[in-house]
């Protein structure tokens, strides 16, 4: 359906391929309106837009975390919805629950949930069985209520924001749940210049407006485009022979890794590299990743998907350090 949608619209793949690349551009611009530096943020997060996947920030508080993922919202023409993770949220707040009516009939009302966009601040303040309820909808697209399945509208993005200070009275997620988000990303504070920036902008009364970019219908048509790009066998080769060089005591174990890990990545960090360094080729202006678009995309993939042992930990020894070892 989506081939034939933008098939309409160009010729080829190709001319497809460059207006994503140019779409793309324009996204930046309106993005950068709002958001000071963060580059790299922003690019991962449209990466994942664009690629089907979901992301979880994770940043101490005041980095524009909550602005970022609203303002990307605002760039595409999509529904958003804030949903804020406290200890005493339930299921039913989030995908919504059967109500009585005045004809005694149940009838179902939806939760905020049924948005395009999803924003799920701090996601592990909120207990388990409510995480639970989030991550059925991330992976299956639709949720379940008295029996009775409801698709969610497409697309659909969680994009999840964690504090890493405050750990009291928390609720990490399990590597089982964590292995659901195609990127985790950390937010850095910004350099003195961009802060300069950030204070002259935000404390004025000026009000910049964001254009829509992007509309349902075009998202779903380069999403499915992403899906059709070509890869080479020696790109899929490094991007499933770096997975299997993170996984101990396994034929292609990395010394490195030997060392320092408990766990490592499963299949799925290798299904993310390929399309993840398909979506970057694009986003660059190329029809076709090779092996440094794996390379861009593998830090914030693989880094919520191996455990340190604790030789590691005692050492000091990072998980970005042994990615880029690794690398």
């Amino acid at each position: 359906m989506y081939h034939t949608y933008l098939m309409a619209q160009f010729q080829n793949d190709k001319e497809a391929a460059d207006s994503l690349a140019r779409a793309y551009q324009q996204l930046r611009q309106e993005i950068g309106k709002v958001i000071v530096g963060q580059d790299e943020v922003v690019r991962l997060v449209l990466t994942a837009v664009f690629a089907q996947g979901h992301c979880l920030l994770v940043g101490v508080p005041g980095l524009a975390k909550t602005l970022l993922i609203q303002t990307i919202a605002d760039s595409l023409d999509l529904s958003f919805n804030r949903i804020q993770f406290t200890p005493d949220l339930m299921p039913s707040d989030i995908v919504g629950s059967e109500t009585l009516t005045q004809q005694r009939e149940f009838q179902f009302v939806k939760g905020p949930i049924f948005a395009n966009i999803i924003l799920a601040d701090e996601i592990n303040r909120t207990p388990p069985k409510t995480q639970a309820a989030l991550l059925e909808s991330m992976q299956e697209y639709a949720v379940t209520v008295a029996g009775q399945r409801y698709p969610l509208a497409r697309p659909f993005f969680v994009l999840a924001t964690q504090n890493p200070i405050e750990q009291e009275g928390t609720y990490p997620l399990p590597e089982a749940q964590l292995d659901r988000f195609m990127f985790n990303i950390q937010l850095g504070y910004p350099s003195y210049e961009e802060e300069l920036n950030i204070v002259k902008n935000t404390t004025s009364d000026r009000k910049p407006s964001v254009n829509k970019v992007l509309h349902s219908d075009d998202i779903q048509a380069y999403q499915a485009l992403v899906r059709r790009v070509p890869v080479a066998d020696n790109v899929v080769e490094y991007a499933v022979g770096l997975v299997h060089k993170t996984r101990p005591n396994t034929a292609r174990t990395a010394p490195r890794a030997q060392q320092l890990l408990e766990w490592g990545a499963g299949p799925r960090a290798s299904q993310y590299l390929v399309v993840a360094a398909k979506c970057n080729a694009l986003l660059n202006g190329k029809y076709s990743p090779d092996i440094e678009d794996v390379r861009a995309v593998a830090l914030p993939i693989l880094r919520h998907r191996i455990v340190r042992n604790f030789k590691a930990e005692a050492e000091g020894a990072t998980v970005e350090q042994i990615v880029k070892d690794l690398l």
